[in-house]
C-alpha cells in the first residue's frame, strides 16, 4: 500500500525548502540591490562557488548544528541566514537542489535604472573653507560616488579659507572627476580658495558679476605688545628654538622670522599658481600675470581663461545634464547637504538662526586660522 500522506509530506517539505532558498536570495537582494542585481554572476555575491554542504545526498536530516545556511560576501561583510526545518534526504530532493544551484549561476540583471542614475548631484560650498566644510564636502563626494550619480554640480559661494582644507577638497574632486562629470558654478563670490577648489571641476560657469580671483596667500598675526604694556602684562617664554614662538602676539617679528614666513608663503603661492595653470591649460607666466591678489568679475575671468562660460546656476545645471547624456528639461538635481537638527526639521523657519550662525562660524574661523597661511579674500 502506498502511503499517500507520506508522499504529501515530502512535497510539503520540498516546497518549504525551496521557499527558504528563495527567501535568502531576495533578503540579500533587498539589502544590497545594487550589488546583487548587477551584470555579474550571483554566486560571486552569495559565495556559491561550489555546491553548499546541505545539497549533499544523505540518508537523513543533518545534525542540528549544521542546519543553518549562511552566505557571506567578504568584500561587503554582508550576511544572511535562515534555519532549515528539514534538509534534502532523498535523490529527488538532491536533484532539485542541484538544479536550483545551477540556476543560481545565471546572471540576474536589475531591469530598472536606479533613480540616482537619472539625476545629477549638487553640492554647495558656502562661507569660509575650514575643517567643518572639508568634512561635509568630502562626505558628500563619497555619497556621489557610492550612489553612482552620473554628474555633479558644484555650487561655490566662498571667499576661500585654509590652504590644507582647500587642497583636500580639490584632490577629492580630481579623483571623482575620473568617474563623474563635474561642473562648478561660481555664485556671488568665489575667490582665492574658492577658485582653487573650482579647479577640481572639468568646467566652470560664473555669473558676469561674480567676484572671483584673489589668487594668493596671506598670513595674519596680531601684535598686542603696546596694549599689554599699558595694562602691565608680560609673558615669560621658554622655548626649544629661536623660532618656536614665531607670530607671538606680545612682540614684533624679527627679520629672520619674516623671511621664514615669506618663504612659506612663496611655496604655497607656487602650488596655487601651478594648479590653476594645469587645470585651465595656461602657462605659469600667464597665471602669474593676474595672480597677484587682485579680484575681478566673472566676465573678466572668462577673458583671462579662468572660467569656461558665463551663466547662472540653472545654466550650469543644464550643461551638467547635457554632459551626462541626460535631458536638461527633465533632469533634477539632488542636493547633498548635512542633515538639519530635529527641531529645525519639525518647526522649520521658526528656529532659523542662519544669520547668527554665520557670524559665529566666521568668528570661530578667525580665531582658529590666526597665524595660518590662507587662500582667502578679505573684503
Amino acid at each position: 500500500m502506498i502511503d499517500e500522506s507520506g508522499s504529501r509530506g515530502d512535497d510539503v517539505v520540498l516546497l518549504s525548502n525551496f521557499y527558504n532558498y528563495i527567501s535568502v536570495l531576495f533578503t540579500i537582494a533587498r539589502v544590497a540591490r545594487n550589488r546583487v542585481f548587477s551584470p555579474r554572476y550571483l554566486p560571486q555575491t552569495l559565495n556559491l562557488s561550489k555546491k553548499p554542504g546541505f545539497f549533499s545526498l544523505a540518508s537523513g536530516p543533518l545534525p542540528s548544528e549544521n542546519r543553518q545556511l549562511s552566505t557571506v560576501n567578504p568584500s561587503t561583510t554582508l550576511r544572511a541566514s535562515c534555519q532549515l526545518s528539514t534538509l534534502p534526504s532523498d535523490k529527488a530532493h538532491y536533484n532539485l537542489a542541484t538544479k536550483f544551484h545551477i540556476a543560481c549561476k545565471l546572471p540576474m540583471i536589475w531591469p530598472f535604472k536606479p533613480r540616482y542614475r537619472k539625476q545629477i548631484a549638487r553640492i554647495e560650498v558656502t562661507g569660509a573653507i575650514a575643517g567643518d566644510t572639508r568634512k561635509r564636502v568630502l562626505e558628500a563626494l563619497k555619497t556621489v560616488e557610492e550612489r553612482k550619480f552620473p554628474a555633479l554640480l558644484l555650487r561655490i559661494d566662498s571667499p576661500g579659507g585654509t590652504v590644507g582644507d582647500s587642497q583636500e577638497i580639490y584632490s577629492a574632486l580630481k579623483r571623482l572627476s575620473e568617474k563623474v562629470k563635474i561642473v562648478a558654478s561660481f555664485g556671488n563670490i568665489s575667490a582665492s580658495g574658492g577658485v582653487y577648489i573650482g579647479m577640481g571641476a572639468e568646467y566652470i560657469v560664473a555669473n558676469p558679476g561674480t567676484i572671483t580671483g584673489s589668487i594668493g596667500v596671506i598670513i595674519r598675526g596680531n601684535n598686542l605688545e603696546r596694549l599689554l604694556e599699558k595694562v602691565g602684562v608680560s609673558f615669560q617664554v621658554i622655548k626649544s628654538g629661536p623660532y618656536k614662538d614665531i607670530l607671538a602676539f606680545d612682540r614684533e617679528l624679527t627679520e629672520p622670522e619674516q623671511q621664514i614666513l615669506q618663504d612659506l608663503i612663496d611655496t604655497s603661492y607656487q602650488q596655487f599658481v601651478e594648479t590653476v595653470a594645469e587645470a585651465r591649460k595656461l602657462t605659469v607666466e600667464k597665471v602669474k600675470s593676474f595672480a597677484d591678489g587682485r579680484v575681478f568679475t566673472g566676465q573678466q575671468a572668462l577673458e583671462l581663461g579662468l572660467v569656461d562660460r558665463l551663466g547662472t546656476e540653472e545654466d550650469a545645471r543644464r550643461w551638467t545634464a547635457e554632459l551626462a547624456g541626460l535631458d536638461p528639461e527633465k533632469t533634477e538635481s539632488c542636493t547633498l547637504e548635512k542633515s538639519k537638527p530635529f527641531l529645525n526639521r519639525i518647526l522649520g523657519s521658526s528656529l532659523d538662526t542662519s544669520g547668527l550662525s554665520a557670524y559665529k562660524s566666521w568668528l570661530e574661523f578667525e580665531m582658529t586660522s590666526s597665524g595660518l597661511p590662507l587662500w582667502l579674500y578679505r573684503s
